[in-house]
């Protein structure tokens, strides 16, 4: 399929641009340009009840968002997308509204430590401790620990897969789910679509290795699962897998290899490619519609997890 007209637009707009390339700038210029970037091409938050800032055990802050006050609610602990490097809580405010008022859930969109002042494994650290705390604490948090599903974007989504895997493991929280948004899942970088989509497309070659030098400085790293969630020993016993990946995208092959990877060993998992579209489409909904139907797609497979769980337990 050939790039959406609206992306060719946006890409036309980027190559205009005179700011630097992420690469080219150390990593705090670079986190004021995808911030500054983010938010023009974002589209309309909207309301919901409440979104706070709070700190978990002294230790991770997270924004909490409710679409409705007074009521335990599902929970979504959201990792934000930028290479593990430039996001942030603010880059990713408006699409965890949207999510938050979407699926009707609360979310925890986590501030977790940035590379490269903290590289890997200290942005999974902060994912799990956080994910384990708002279980822990559901009563106070108000939110069933029933209904505890994990997702991000992109850096958020590696992180995702790879916290469902030490939820498994270390006896963690009892997900219901995750949601993989076109999720890096094996740092070697050696899937044909590096290739095939190395330029041109918002996220570049050189932008995937300035982010993982800084977070994987150490290249022992990238073969680790925590890092590379792709290479685990297995992936049986993950709860329900919503993988979601772009066409136009570097990423695109090892999302999709992990969606296969998930089904084989017996996880439930629905897959949707948005073959016109580029890495990071789904905080654009200000100039892209795909965004914001995709945005709704992630909305209607949280509520089917939520909703799920919950009825199963009802019938149980």
């Amino acid at each position: 399929m050939t790039l959406h007209v609206q992306v060719a637009a946006l890409l036309e707009r980027v190559a205009r641009s005179s700011l630097p390339p992420y690469h080219a700038v150390p990593a705090f210029v670079a986190r004021r340009i995808y911030r500054d970037t983010r938010a023009a091409l974002a589209p309309q938050a909207p309301a919901i009840a409440e979104a706070r800032l709070v700190v978990l055990g002294g230790k991770v802050a997270v924004r909490a968002y409710r679409p409705v006050l007074g009521e335990a609610l599902p929970a979504l602990v959201f990792f934000h997308g930028g290479g593990w490097t430039i996001g942030d809580l603010d880059t990713h405010d408006v699409v965890c509204r949207q999510l938050a008022a979407g699926a009707r859930c609360a979310v925890f969109s986590v501030d977790y430590r940035l590379a490269p002042e903290h590289p890997f494994p200290a942005a999974v650290e902060d994912c799990f401790y956080a994910t384990e705390f708002v279980h822990k604490n559901a009563d106070t948090l108000k939110i069933d620990p029933n209904r505890i599903v994990v997702g991000g974007d992109s850096a958020g989504g590696n992180l995702a897969a790879v916290v469902a895997l030490m939820a498994r493991d270390e006896a963690g929280p009892p997900l219901c789910g995750q949601l993989l948004i076109y999720p890096a899942t094996d740092q070697r970088c050696a899937f044909p679509s590096h290739e095939r989509n190395a330029e041109g497309y918002l996220l570049t070659r050189d932008a995937i290795r300035f982010f993982r030098a800084g977070y994987l400085p150490n290249s022992a790293d990238r073969t680790d699962w925590r890092a590379s969630p792709l290479l685990a020993a297995s992936h049986a016993g993950l709860p329900p897998a919503f993988v979601l990946t772009a066409g136009y995208d570097p990423l695109i092959d090892e999302g999709r290899a992990y969606a296969e990877r998930l089904a084989a060993d017996g996880v439930e998992v629905a897959y949707k490619e948005y073959s016109d579209m580029v890495h990071g489409f789904m905080l654009f909904g200000g100039v892209l519609d795909a965004a914001n139907a995709a945005v709704a797609e992630c909305c209607e497979h949280l509520r089917s997890r939520f909703f799920a769980g919950h009825s199963e337990r009802m019938s149980a």
